[in-house]
């Protein structure tokens, strides 16, 4: 079936219609497009409200946590009427009454190895803002046996880190190319570390940008590359991650 853009949809996406690089073909694209988002937290409240906004067609939200009175300072879809209450319901919630045109689905429960693929197979692009390394693995391995294009995004205190991996492709790394395998390097936790509310804000809307040009693809292709951001020093760089042909998951001896 083929996508239109009806009158209010035109008027609601003026702003972004106009840029020659999304245009009406680029909108249509995101109105088509299915984005699976893990986690509604720090990241994914700005993600998901930005994503929403954009009119990217289908959000599924992948999030087995309730709203807390610590995540109120930064998660932006919540507000004290919500707490108690399941995060990724309210998160859909948020992103339906933000624009009427979008779909948002509620997945309240944790992946696993043995659900993911059936969870994130529908996907266009995955953006995962998760603070749990070891989901964050269980997420790259499926986002890659899938061939789907990953965003991901992670937080600590003043910076954060930011990367798409689509490491099927020959020269480009996987997100394992970058972490390996080990277990024991799971990050600290908001709740061990602390974070400035607007980190997760740069983050999570840096992370948007991504998952749009992912699907209408402009300007330079991210890919392959490392955006490492210190907000205390206010420092960006940009690193480069070469594919490791040794990789368990994406190198030569992998098969893939």
């Amino acid at each position: 079936m083929a996508v239109t853009l009806g009158e209010d949809e035109r008027a609601r996406y003026a702003r972004q219609i106009i840029l020659r690089e999304i245009g009406g073909a680029g909108q249509k694209r995101l109105k088509a497009a299915s984005v699976v988002v893990i986690g509604a937290g720090g990241i994914g409240s700005p993600a998901i409200a930005y994503l929403a906004g954009a009119g990217v067609g289908r959000i599924s939200i992948i999030d087995d946590d309730r709203v807390d009175l610590s995540n109120l300072q930064r998660q932006i879809l919540f507000g004290t009427p919500d707490l108690g209450k399941l995060k990724a319901d309210k998160a859909a919630e948020a992103a339906e009454h933000r624009n009427p045109f979008v779909t948002a689905a509620a997945i309240s429960r944790r992946l696993t190895p043995e659900n993911a693929r059936e969870v994130l197979a529908r996907a266009d692009v995955i953006l995962d803002g998760c603070d749990n390394f070891a989901t964050r693995l269980i997420v790259a391995d499926t986002a890659l046996q899938l061939r789907i294009p990953l965003v991901s995004a992670a937080v600590g205190q003043f910076e954060g880190q930011l990367g798409v991996y689509r490491g099927w492709e020959p020269n480009l790394p996987c997100y394992r190319c970058l972490v390996g395998s080990a277990p024991d390097q799971d990050e600290g936790t908001c709740s061990e570390q602390g974070v400035l509310g607007p980190v997760t804000g740069v983050l999570g809307s840096l992370a948007a940008l991504e998952v749009i040009r992912a699907i209408v693809r402009f300007g330079t292709d991210p890919a392959g590359k490392l955006t490492l951001i210190d907000l205390l020093e206010f420092r960006f760089r940009t690193i480069r991650v070469p594919k490791d042909l040794a990789c368990p998951a994406c190198g030569s001896a992998s098969g893939d």
